[in-house]
């Protein structure tokens, strides 16, 4: 229970812990102002707002939210399983008509999990590897490399060294699993290469995204727990555990590890980093990650300036995020430009139209959750407006339905042609097409997936935009 552990590292706090959660309980707490005394929440915040109902309400959400989801997590699974290998069956026999002819002919190819040409449910929507589309002159080539092994992280460790050794011709170092320890498992996953091409040597660690069917990333994305920590601010509760967070201890700099669990992913990557770096002066890193992926990016960031790891930071050259979502309040905020600028390190957060991921957790009274950095907002036509935040910050807005509803439409349209009018390198698939579909009732859900990231580092005008603040 959060209410067992040690919180001290923490000047305040709000946790919750859904196992402990009943009928009765989220029942009082609709119609009790007083949030403390439910034994599920564990806060010590203050301010008038923790007894507004609307705040009670968010907290009710996130509660049920997280028993639903842990409730159905083995038929979810099985559920994505399923779809994810009929998706790999039709691909790897070149479609539903070929798969029929191979059945006949007793020739079926059927997936492997652990394969090279396995994909996920991600890769399956956007299946490019290749990085011709882009220069390594150009100085877009690293935000797109970025969006590509954001996008790999999805990926099994098969198919991810084989696109990096193989295809990018560039050096694998690791893909891993990483422990939570408030869910007791690995489920944050993350990998790490090298780019070396004439002078410049640079690590890129890229962190994986929520997973459609995977019930512990989405627990992860909507727990609304937050730790306010001391001359930073308050940070996202769910984040932070993905990324290592330790009971009792919070961030300390030096850890004991049991070596028979898997590592926490700050520091096995710091670790990584320091050893790689102090062997080669020459290397710097890049960080990235889209959707859960990118809000870890910038929370590794975070942690390196609490502990200042001077090293890593003079080497660090940008945090490249995509489809991230809000990690922390004003004063992390603040916090964070104040660091960025002091450290020279470039942060661009992507956003791509009617994105719904960006625009969560709410940026209101109640949720308190804050963007910062410079915002590349692309259009649906790839056009880029550079932005303090995102149009429609909240998403939910009845002005915003007709609109984001035509472009949804006018998206659908687009997949038919962009490949005649851009190249075949942006073809889309017809899984990718019947994702888009999903739009015209949820606009802004297929906005989420890495095609159009992708698209828009590759098409939109971003050159002059890449650089400090």
């Amino acid at each position: 229970m959060a209410s067992d552990c040690n919180k001290g590292f923490a000047d305040s706090y709000m946790l919750l812990n859904h196992e402990d959660a009943h009928l009765v309980d989220l029942v009082k707490l609709l119609f009790s102002k007083n949030v403390g005394k439910r034994k599920f929440v564990d806060s010590h915040a203050g301010g008038d707002y923790e007894d507004s109902f609307a705040h009670r309400w968010l907290i009710f959400i996130s509660i049920v939210g997280q028993k639903l989801l842990q409730f159905v997590a083995k038929p979810l699974a099985f559920l994505g399983n399923c779809v994810e290998r009929f998706v790999n069956l039709l691909l790897l026999n070149g479609g539903f008509f070929f798969l029929i002819l191979n059945f006949l002919r007793g020739k079926v190819i059927l997936p492997d999990r652990k394969s090279a040409k396995y994909l996920s449910l991600i890769g399956s929507l956007d299946a490019r590897v290749q990085l011709d589309a882009v220069k390594r002159d150009d100085c877009k080539y690293y935000v797109a490399l970025s969006m590509m092994a954001a996008k790999a992280a999805y990926e099994n460790a098969a198919f991810v060294q084989a696109t990096i050794q193989d295809v990018w011709k560039m050096e694998f170092v690791g893909c891993y699993n990483c422990w939570n320890e408030y869910q007791g498992k690995a489920t944050t996953q993350v990998l790490i290469f090298l780019d070396k091409y004439e002078d410049r040597d640079t690590y890129v660690v890229a962190f994986r995204g929520t997973e459609p069917f995977n019930a512990d990333d989405w627990c992860t994305d909507i727990d609304i727990s937050w730790y306010g920590i001391p001359g930073v601010g308050r940070m996202h509760g769910g984040f932070m555990k993905a990324l290592g967070l330790q009971q009792n201890v919070g961030w300390p700099k030096d850890i004991q590890r049991d070596e028979n669990l898997p590592p926490l992913a700050y520091y096995l990557l710091r670790d990584i980093l320091r050893k790689g770096l102090s062997e080669n002066e020459k290397a710097k890193f890049i960080v990235t990650g889209h959707s859960l992926g990118g809000a870890l990016a910038i929370l590794f960031g975070t942690i390196l300036f609490l502990q200042d790891e001077t090293l890593l930071l003079e080497r660090l050259e940008g945090i490249y995020t995509f489809g991230q979502p809000r990690v922390g309040d004003e004063a992390y905020t603040r916090y964070m430009k104040k660091k960025l600028k002091e450290h020279s390190v470039i942060y661009c957060r992507f956003v791509y139209n009617n994105d719904i991921v960006p625009r969560l957790p709410y940026d209101d009274k109640e949720m308190m959750f804050k963007h910062f950095g410079t915002c590349l907002f692309f259009n649906w036509r790839y056009k880029l407006k550079v932005l303090e935040d995102e149009p429609n910050k909240n998403y939910f807005s009845p002005w915003c339905i007709i609109p984001m509803a035509v472009q949804a439409i006018l998206e659908l349209i687009r997949s038919f042609i962009i490949a005649y009018i851009n190249g075949p390198h942006y073809r889309e698939g017809w899984f990718l097409f019947a994702f888009r579909t999903v739009g015209l009732l949820i606009p802004g859900l297929p906005n989420h997936g890495p095609q159009d990231y992708l698209n828009s580092t590759l098409l939109g005008s971003i050159e002059k935009h890449l650089k400090l603040e």
